[in-house]
């Protein structure tokens, strides 16, 4: 492993501040405004997302992050389900298109406001984070998205941890199609595979395996090889949505 290099690739997390969206139904409207501290709060927790890429590859996959606010009001949400909403490429296209378009990063996330911590109100949504691997869609990046949380959601078990988790879905979904095992539920298989979800350091036990080839299912063992990271940014696929 010592001969090979480090690859280099860019991330661009896009901040949705404010968020005014009329429901499908039209019965329902979700208006608002990040404050500054839960912005504050995300972009820490976000600070450690490329340490924890580095880690875990053995220092193979080193991750230049950008960050920008988006200028635009989040206006439309994409159903998932019988009013469950999130926000596909389609409702962030015009800040993916002009901010990143193709080929430009290799991973997007979205920070988007999702719930009113002050009111409990907030928009039905599948999960805290939904992902897709890269394809045309998301201008070839996977694609991520996170809502916003109260501030020490981000903090326990692991800082960064949730956008480890869905960075990884879109990534077992790149290496998947080349042919490459991945254990059943990719980044959500940690339970399944019997690892136990640790109160300081969260799934990154189960993430480290998966991150190098060494989940064990039916006699093997599965996940992503070390020697296989480098080839990680080519032009991929686009498989289905994963929570």
């Amino acid at each position: 492993m010592g001969s090979q290099r480090s690859a280099l690739r860019k991330a661009l997390l896009l901040i949705y501040r404010r968020i005014d969206f009329l429901s499908d139904s039209r019965r329902t409207r979700f208006v608002h405004r990040l404050a500054d501290a839960e912005i504050e709060d995300a972009i820490e927790s976000f600070r450690h997302f490329p340490e924890l890429v580095t880690e875990l590859t053995h220092h193979l996959v080193l991750i230049e992050s950008e960050l920008v606010f988006a200028e635009r009001i989040l206006a439309t949400l994409t159903a998932t389900g019988p009013n469950q909403y999130w926000p596909a490429p389609d409702d962030t296209r015009p800040e993916l298109d002009s901010l990143a378009p193709s080929y430009r990063y290799d991973s997007v996330f979205v920070l988007w406001p999702h719930n009113n911590l002050t009111s409990g109100r907030s928009i039905s949504s599948p999960g805290w984070g939904l992902a897709i691997a890269a394809g045309p869609w998301s201008n070839w990046a996977t694609y991520a998205t996170v809502a916003n949380a109260p501030s020490a959601t981000w903090k326990v078990p692991h800082s960064g941890e949730v956008w480890l988790h869905e960075w990884l879905h879109g990534v077992c979904g790149f290496f998947a199609d080349r042919g490459f095992l991945m254990p059943d539920g990719d980044a959500d298989g940690g339970g399944r595979h019997g690892y136990q979800q640790s109160p300081v350091s969260g799934w990154i036990d189960y993430y480290r395996d998966l991150m190098t080839r060494n989940v064990p299912e039916n006699g093997q063992r599965l996940g992503i090889p070390l020697e296989a990271w480098p080839i990680w940014g080519e032009r991929k696929e686009e498989p289905g949505a994963r929570i």
